[in-house]
């Protein structure tokens, strides 16, 4: 039995986006990997009195995707794909449209919850448990629940404040690579408010680049397509560099680490670069990147911001503080329809987004 007004039934038009194969653990994924077919929506005989039927608005699409893609993803909290299943996503957004009798949750209810991996669908059952309630200001489109106040957004402010380190008595330069994505363009962002006084973005586009200064407040970018990362940093950070967010590993890093000061910080975020190879996480680096490291006594620790569950729900509450003190700003690529959520997979990975990569079923 259902709290539901209506016993109408859902639209039949529902959709999944299944895993059919792996891309090769060092090969980069390919919109074949995926196929998308048609199911039936889900009715009010399907859930239990303590279960709902959500409808998804957006799911978000990450970077550690890439990983379960492969037999084995190298870490101990996420699983790999099966050939023949559902994808299903770190994120999503959606409206309650059943809901059981015992629900703690009521038709019409905006939800989230990254407890639960979200299936790449549009209309789904769930436990209730498992999700959130989410009071959204009528000006906000509920997309920034994930691109700003979701896992970039917590992972990006929780690093800056646990890794990061800044230290407010004297200037502090953090470089930021990946800077142009979800995490990235929040870490500089929030690097600012926290206290460092030059913000200086990575990023594979001149038009990015100028989205990272004009859009987001960074003091300068850099394409590394383009620039030589190492000369450009040696005049936009003559005094070295303090703090380096790291989002993608490989040259890039290596690169940034020759320009670090004695005692400096890096926060291991991501390492996009190396996605596609089998190489371990973290990857290991040169043996020249390495003697800078204990020469220098860098600091460069994995970073999960799993490790900081307890604190998830305040940092939500910081970000969304601040997004409505227009503090902190945030951009979204959103691809339409699940028929185009493997291209959006495979455009993130290769860097055809800025701000945060969403579908919208």
């Amino acid at each position: 039995m259902t709290s539901s007004s209506s016993s109408s039934q859902l639209p039949a038009d529902n959709k999944v986006v299944m895993f059919v194969k792996r891309p090769g653990e060092n090969n980069p994924p390919t919109v074949d990997c995926f196929d998308v077919i048609p199911i039936d929506s889900p009715s009010e005989s399907d859930i239990t009195s303590e279960q709902c039927i959500v409808r998804i608005l957006f799911l978000s699409v990450d970077p550690a995707q890439r990983c379960r893609m492969n037999t084995s993803t190298g870490v101990d909290y996420l699983g790999p794909y099966e050939i023949g299943e559902p994808v299903d996503g770190m994120e999503g957004v959606g409206i309650v449209e059943r809901a059981g009798s015992a629900s703690t949750l009521q038709v019409g209810d905006l939800v989230t919850g990254c407890i639960r991996l979200w299936t790449w669908t549009k209309y789904f059952v769930v436990d209730s448990t498992d999700l959130v309630k989410v009071n959204l200001p009528s000006t906000f489109s509920p997309s920034v629940i994930l691109s700003c106040a979701g896992l970039s957004g917590i992972t990006a402010l929780l690093g800056i404040r646990k890794k990061a380190k800044i230290d407010r008595t004297r200037p502090q330069t953090i470089v930021v690579s990946g800077a142009a994505g979800s995490c990235g363009s929040l870490a500089g962002q929030i690097a600012r408010i926290e206290g460092c006084t030059t913000i200086i973005g990575i990023c594979g586009s001149d038009e990015k680049c100028k989205v990272l200064k004009e859009e987001f407040g960074f003091d300068a970018a850099i394409n590394y397509k383009t620039e030589i990362i190492s000369g450009r940093l040696d005049r936009l950070a003559p005094d070295g560099v303090d703090i380096y967010w790291d989002n993608v590993g490989g040259r890039v890093s290596d690169e940034v680490i020759e320009m670090m000061n004695p005692n400096s910080r890096i926060v291991l975020c991501g390492q996009i670069a190396v996605y596609n190879t089998d190489l371990p996480y973290p990857p290991p680096l040169p043996d020249h990147t390495v003697q800078i490291l204990k020469e220098r006594n860098i600091e460069r620790e994995r970073y999960l911001v799993l490790t900081y569950k307890d604190e998830m729900d305040e940092a939500i509450a910081q970000l969304s503080e601040w997004l409505q003190q227009d503090r902190i700003k945030v951009k979204e690529t959103i691809y339409d329809g699940l028929a185009s959520a493997p291209h959006a997979f495979v455009d993130m990975m290769t860097g055809k987004n800025i701000g945060k990569m969403l579908i919208r079923p």
